[in-house]
């Protein structure tokens, strides 16, 4: 049975369609009771609810009361429709009057879904949903006309394990061992929040964009560097790894550590991924902003996408040494050996020069955000695509914070993108990182929100107007452990933290490793988690929370092999 009851519920008006010989069964293991509701809204149609909503379609053969909601981070403007798993009829229904009721209500039932084995029909898109003249959709027969279907939503279907090939943005991806990204994943793929007006991350973007454009001109007074925004995240494995001189063999590589969609494409896991284009192309001073996926550990301060800007310049010689006295006798390339200071091709005065420049820009980049009289220190690191490598860091509020990372680019990749004439620097630093400290925004899972409350904040008349995030209000968390046994292979904690957001979402707050054990006789280890839920809006109930976990337990045992301790 739901775990709620509802009233009054009844079928479409009787000269409506009836649908029991159009839709397929969904799900031949779910119960009479259940009910499947699509959502159809970018974004957020990856939230499978079972349940059935208030009230009925009362109008003859239209479907005119589509609920249309402002916003809350769980809706959008939605139209709903319920297909009775067992009947195979579809029923109509409109949204309570009450959303953050139906809000906290959806969230209980969406887990109810999450392990139990079915087929999922393709999620459409309803922009009126009117019953007209039948329309055939992917093979089934529609009655509703004005029916589209987002490619967002088409990766929705692609995605279940019935499924050889993965749609995104129009184009077809052939499954293979490699491919591990989710629906949850695929379904946030086009939300491109830094490209949303007024969204925090927008307003960083455009700070660093408009110092970028007043501050450096070309010869005609033009912004010297370009910016690009819209790049689609898929990318090649060589645009992401090959052509950036990462290694075969470098642990960055890892499945466990990427979003795959096949062996020969994947989600770009840094804006690094569009160097080697861009300068092929031509480019020699420029800016590229986007979305990035990583999988990664589950806290306040990481979430799955992120986004990225990165910067590259290009010098010739003369452009290097022309403010230099007898410039003209400097070069920028010798038979050397790298050193801890420069690379073997490059002569020490270009390094340096490259070096200074970098650092100038980035002294100016974090004055103009942050304000004069900031404490700056530049730690060397180590990436394979720059040498010397650094990490910016600020002392704020009485904390060293790393900003970004930087570096004089190899010249191996310059040279194989055909710019054997110049030398130049690259630097890479995460929009939400900056955000999170210049607004003092406190979880990065709140950039994903779509409350009025959080977004209001940052409409503001200037974008280099000061602003600090007001809290919506800090409900408590509620904790829950879990403990199992490792299989004796093929184990990975981001395989499990993976396994955790997809079916917690955003009430997963953080989740921490609290406890190793290893058997003294049998040699086999347990881990010991513990789970923190937390919602921004209101107080989580033990019920809700228990069902979540309870499905986190089902799935770890199921999809990671691990022999649960609970």
């Amino acid at each position: 049975m739901c775990p709620w009851q509802v009233q009054n519920v009844s079928k479409c008006s009787e000269k409506s369609i009836d649908y029991r010989s159009t839709i397929p069964a969904l799900g031949s293991n779910m119960s009479c009771s259940t009910w499947l509701v699509l959502i159809s809204r970018g974004g957020y149609t990856q939230t499978h609810v079972s349940g059935v909503l208030k009230e009925r379609q009362d109008q003859k053969n239209t479907l005119t009361k589509a609920y249309r909601h402002k916003r809350t981070p769980f809706f959008g403007s939605n139209h709903l429709l319920a297909f009775s798993l067992s009947a195979q009829a579809l029923w109509v229904f409109t949204i309570p009057k009450s959303p953050r009721d139906l809000q906290q209500k959806l969230e209980i039932l969406m887990v109810t879904v999450m392990a139990t084995p079915w087929k999922l029909m393709r999620v459409l898109c309803y922009s009126r949903a009117t019953l007209s003249q039948r329309v055939p959709v992917r093979g089934i027969p529609s009655d509703l006309m004005h029916v589209r279907s987002r490619p967002i939503f088409s990766n929705f279907a692609a995605n279940t394990p019935t499924s050889n090939t993965v749609e995104l943005h129009g184009k077809v991806y052939r499954r293979d061992d490699y491919t591990n990204v989710t629906e949850r994943i695929l379904s946030n793929v086009g939300r491109n929040l830094h490209n949303q007006r007024h969204h925090p991350l927008w307003l960083i973007k455009e700070r660093i964009k408009n110092h970028f454009y007043k501050q450096y001109l070309g010869r005609f007074g033009t912004p010297l560097f370009s910016v690009y925004d819209h790049f689609s995240p898929v990318v090649t494995v060589e645009q992401n790894f090959d052509s950036l001189l990462i290694p075969q063999n470098h642990p960055s590589r890892k499945k466990e550590d990427n979003y795959y969609l096949n062996c020969t494409h994947m989600l770009r896991a840094h804006t690094s991924a569009h160097q080697w284009d861009l300068m092929h192309s031509g480019l020699d001073a420029f800016l590229v902003v986007g979305d990035v996926y990583r999988r990664d550990t589950i806290d306040r301060s990481h979430y799955p996408i992120f986004h990225q800007m990165e910067a590259v310049q290009l010098f010739s010689n003369h452009e290097l040494f022309r403010n230099i006295k007898d410039g003209e006798s400097f070069q920028l390339f010798e038979e050397g050996h790298r050193t801890a200071h420069k690379q073997e091709t490059h002569t020490m005065e270009a390094a340096k020069l490259v070096e200074f420049s970098l650092k100038q820009v980035l002294t100016k980049l974090i004055s103009h955000l942050f304000g004069d009289g900031l404490e700056v220190r530049w730690v060397d690191c180590y990436f394979p695509f720059t040498h010397p490598s650094f990490e910016m860091e600020i002392k704020y509020q009485g904390e060293w914070i790393e900003i970004l990372g930087c570096g004089v680019m190899e010249q191996q990749l310059v040279n194989s993108a055909g710019v054997q004439d110049k030398i130049g620097w690259a630097f890479g630093l995460g929009l939400e990182r900056l955000a999170m400290i210049l607004y003092d925004i406190p979880d990065i899972r709140l950039f994903w929100s779509e409350d009025d409350r959080f977004l209001k904040q940052f409409c503001i008349p200037h974008i280099d107007q000061n602003i600090k995030f007001q809290p919506l209000s800090k409900y408590p968390p509620l904790i829950n452990d879990i403990a199992f046994w490792l299989p004796s292979e093929n184990y990975s904690e981001n395989d499990f933290c993976e396994l955790v957001r997809n079916i917690g979402r955003d009430l997963v707050e953080k989740v921490d490793l609290i406890d190793k054990f290893t058997h003294p006789k049998t040699k086999k280890v347990s881990h010991c988690y513990r789970i923190t839920y937390r919602h921004f809006e209101r107080t989580l109930s033990q019920e809700e929370v228990h069902n979540v976990h309870q499905a986190i337990q089902k799935s770890a045992v199921k999809e990671l092999g691990v022999e649960g301790r609970f």
